[in-house]
């Protein structure tokens, strides 16, 4: 009996120990668990969101969209908070700069995922299931280019040389280049070929991606429906800006936990912002300046990197911020005075009117 008993302590002894070694294993250079606790966090605001605050698939408001974006907002910064007690302020100052970096850069993302919905009538109040599940394939398809960037970076360091030129080289384009005009949809490849090689219903279905529909021979056969064409052209969006956003972040640093960290907490961020957003994205006329100065920053880092060290990150953050800021501000205040001019000028005919009114009385 004693034996037996020293087997089972001596069993759970060693269970244990492999669950603890487990845990401390360094995953892309962090212990797993730091990575489960993250994606803990992040299960469970998404379950929070789609299971409890949107189970009725009701419309989101600015209200409901601010909240919704301050409390991912919060978390974010709380997470940022146990990096730096965990990993120290350098880590930490990195994670903010990255996380601010991917919220801004994604503000674009706003546009066109607003493009889209428009383009295929999605109501306000199925916009967000769509946006849902773009997060999560967002979190999988981010991870999958994180890790190719970091495995790049860690075997060959020129790599990083190859994303600073390609920063400078978006930035020196979004300064000079101007782009009139919108993506035509109607005849994207993608959309195309989904339309040849899916069947697709001509009209929304409440919430559902895909129905089950009978044909003319009377065959019951599964259709995709708008909502679903419009949920593959936001992550083929996603995907399309990950290409900026990704190596900036690694421009700031290279630590894979990180990068895939802040972006995934700004993205989760950003969707929530979107249903406010989206009404006043026209009002940020300067905003891709900034964006643009931020990229041609963080790609001048990588190679002044060389010759005076590493840029610290508090000044980092500080720029990246001061460029930000600056930019949104001058849009807001650029805007507001566009905005101004023609009521001033609607007050000044209608004096007009009122005076030749006046004077035609007399």
């Amino acid at each position: 009996m004693s034996e037996s008993l020293s087997d089972n302590h001596w069993k759970e002894g060693a269970h244990m120990t492999a669950l603890h070694t487990f845990f401390v294993t360094p995953f892309l250079g962090t212990p797993t668990w730091f990575w489960l606790v993250f994606l803990a966090i992040i299960v469970f605001l998404l379950v929070l969101d789609l299971g409890v605050l949107q189970r009725d698939h009701h419309e989101i408001g600015v209200r409901e969209s601010l909240l919704l974006y301050s409390g991912y907002f919060t978390c974010g910064l709380a997470f940022g908070g146990w990096v730096w007690f965990e990993f120290g302020a350098t880590h930490a100052l990195e994670y903010y700069t990255g996380f601010l970096v991917e919220q801004s850069l994604s503000m674009d993302n706003v546009f066109v995922m607003a493009m889209i919905f428009g383009f295929f009538g999605i109501p306000r109040r199925y916009q967000h299931q769509v946006l849902f599940w773009g997060i999560l394939g967002a979190i999988v398809l981010r991870g999958l280019m994180i890790g190719l960037g970091a495995a790049l970076v860690t075997k060959f360091e020129w790599v990083m040389y190859l994303f600073g030129a390609f920063l400078l080289f978006s930035g020196v384009k979004m300064l000079f280049i101007k782009h009139d005009s919108e993506p035509d949809l109607e005849h994207n490849p993608v959309l195309r070929f989904l339309r040849r090689h899916m069947r697709v219903t001509p009209t929304l279905h409440q919430h559902h991606f895909f129905v089950h529909q009978t044909d003319a021979s009377g065959k019951t056969l599964r259709y995709a429906t708008p909502l679903f064409l419009a949920l593959v052209l936001v992550e083929l969006a996603d995907l399309v800006f990950a290409v900026d956003s990704v190596p900036a972040i690694f421009a700031i640093t290279t630590d894979p936990f990180i990068v895939y960290t802040s972006n995934i907490f700004a993205i989760l961020g950003l969707r929530a912002l979107y249903f406010s957003l989206a009404a006043m994205i026209h009002r940020f006329v300067y905003l891709k300046y900034a964006l643009a100065l931020v990229l041609v920053f963080i790609g001048t880092k990588i190679f002044l990197h060389g010759f005076i060290g590493k840029i610290p990150a508090v000044v980092s953050l500080g720029v990246t911020f001061g460029l930000l800021v600056g930019g949104i501000l001058l849009s807001l205040l650029k805007t507001r005075r566009s905005e101004e001019e023609p009521l001033e000028i609607v007050s000044q005919e209608k004096r007009e009117v009122r005076v030749g009114n006046v004077d035609g009385d007399r």
